[in-house]
């Protein structure tokens, strides 16, 4: 994809200034489907959205430290401490 990151959704969507975390799931080094929670710092929901067939997600955050919770039939994995800085994105990898 043209202006994609490493496992992340095409960048050519992004507006300048805006903060994104976005990434892909994998289960046994394969691109999988499934949804994504955003935790804020205290552990509390903020959001969910759905992967793309190639589990490929995105949230447009306010800066500062998250929790994604990668949830896929019959597993979960949790990344933490995922830092967004203001005006840029991050990309991120989970494994389930």
């Amino acid at each position: 994809m043209c202006g994609a990151q490493i496992g992340g959704p095409s960048l050519d969507t992004l507006k300048p200034g805006e903060t994104a975390i976005q990434g892909q799931i994998t289960q046994g080094g394969e691109p999988v489907s499934g949804y994504v929670r955003l935790l804020d710092s205290t552990g509390e929901f903020t959001a969910e959205v759905p992967t793309s067939a190639t589990g490929q997600f995105r949230f447009y955050a306010a800066e500062g430290t998250w929790t994604l919770r990668a949830l896929v039939p019959g597993a979960k994995a949790d990344r933490t401490v995922v830092v967004a800085d203001s005006g840029g994105v991050t990309d991120v990898a989970i494994a389930v």
